[in-house]
């Protein structure tokens, strides 16, 4: 077999190299990750709505009023284009000699090297620390509103650090993807609950607007300056790539990622038009971010807050769990170099730290909209639409795919540069006028 059929057959990836039990690699045996206590694809696919639907449903009105009616057009770009780089990611994991690949950092070093393995890095923790510190403000905005006029309305700041103290438990005890699995599943489930509740009172909230109330709500086709941040937040909702290595060695059958992924996407991609096109429609310029602060008080609107405020708890420990595995895998924290309760106290001591620098930051940092849009911007347009392609081309070849596929990526490409860079720029400037209000 030669250099190019070996680099064909790894790049397959899902086919040929890796089964339920292992293939053989040019006579020696392909190396994949411990698949033995491995869960479901149906977990798997949970893992994915978990992480990627929560924040995105309710920041997405939002961006629709920040760039207009032409944001649905991005948003299914967006989707499609995020289905294809977690595919041709996963494909990278396979597509360096005979054993899987572990991490994101993992890809980017095989592509370029030791300084690609850690800018790679260090965007990736822009996101895995980035969303749970989002997700930590959330919830103290949340349980502080619940509480609000009881003996429990101690503040954002103080709801947000017991927010951490809770993520803090489960992060600390499990140890991997397929522990946290059952927690997405729950989080899958409240953000339909959300979505639903959110698209049936709006509903029933229009009814009763007056005229002069409805010529306020107005729309707006597309709004150009405005337009980049828009893209940043609609990028930050498609964000799991960083996560996407550890859901598939989390799965029994490898095979089925392709599926996985594009199920779960859709799912999510699904939830999104059900909140955006109606949220925009019925609130126009006045949608709200999170957008369940748009709709009138009452039993529903409490159901709701109580729901994502579960989820986004749920959801914050699969990615500093994410994040955590990484730093574990560099530092060789394991059960083999340490023994089984050193490696514990360790892991523990080390899964503290990382909590508590969330919730510092999350109390110092709480504009939920503003850090929405920046950490979109600044790092998932680059880790979902700009690297997997330049790492897929690295790995796998750049002339030996078709015109029509070098054409697609070239328009991910360019997105995730326009995002980037006039998305942050936007973003920064949101966030100085939150904190000169």
């Amino acid at each position: 077999m030669s250099m190019q059929e070996k680099k064909e057959a790894v790049s397959s990836y899902q086919g040929s190299i890796v089964e339920d039990s292992y293939s053989s690699y040019d006579g020696d045996q392909f190396e994949d990750v411990d698949r033995s206590q491995a869960g479901s694809s149906f977990w798997a696919y949970f893992n994915v709505v978990c992480v990627i639907a929560g924040t995105g449903t309710l920041g997405l009105p939002a961006a629709l009023k920040q760039g207009g009616w032409f944001g649905l057009f991005i948003l299914f770009l967006a989707w499609f284009m995020s289905t294809y780089t977690a595919i041709i990611l996963i494909k990278c994991l396979y597509a360096s000699g005979n054993k899987r690949m572990h991490t994101y950092k993992d890809v980017a070093t095989a592509a370029y090297g030791v300084v690609g393995g850690w800018v790679s890095f260090f965007f990736s923790a822009w996101i895995t620390l980035g969303a749970p510190i989002l997700y930590m403000v959330l919830s103290g905005a949340n349980l502080n509103q619940l509480c609000k006029g009881t003996v429990a309305e101690l503040g954002d700041m103080k709801w947000t650090i017991i927010s951490c103290g809770i993520v803090a438990i489960p992060f600390v005890l499990v140890k991997n993807m397929k522990e946290v699995a059952f927690m997405s599943a729950f989080g899958a489930v409240a953000t339909a609950i959300v979505v639903i509740i959110v698209l049936v009172v709006a509903c029933i909230d229009q009814q009763h607007f007056t005229p002069e109330q409805n010529a306020l709500h107005y729309h707006m086709p597309v709004i150009w300056n405005q337009f980049p941040i828009a893209l940043a937040t609609i990028s930050f909702s498609f964000g799991g790539n960083i996560v996407y290595p550890h859901v598939e060695a989390s799965m029994k059958k490898p095979r089925d990622w392709n599926k996985v992924v594009a199920f779960g996407l859709g799912t999510c991609a699904a939830l999104y038009f059900l909140t955006a096109i109606p949220g925009y429609y019925i609130f126009g310029n006045d949608v709200a971010s999170p957008v369940y602060n748009s709709i009138s008080d009452g039993p529903p609107k409490i159901i709701a807050i109580v729901l994502m405020t579960i989820h986004v708890i749920m959801a914050s420990p699969i990615l500093v769990t994410s994040f955590s595995l990484d730093c574990e895998e560099l530092a060789d924290i394991s059960v083999e170099r340490f023994g089984k309760w050193g490696e514990f106290i360790i892991r523990a001591c080390f899964r503290l730290v990382i909590m508590t620098f969330v919730g510092v930051i999350a109390c110092v940092v709480p504009n939920f909209g503003a850090l929405m849009s920046l950490i979109g911007a600044f790092s998932n347009c680059l880790l979902i639409f700009v690297f997997p392609v330049l790492f897929y081309f690295r790995l796998t070849g750049f002339r030996n795919k078709p015109f029509y596929e070098l054409a697609w990526c070239f328009l991910i490409i360019l997105l995730g540069v326009v995002g980037l860079i006039f998305g942050s720029w936007s973003a920064i400037d949101e966030l100085k006028v939150a904190y000169t209000h």
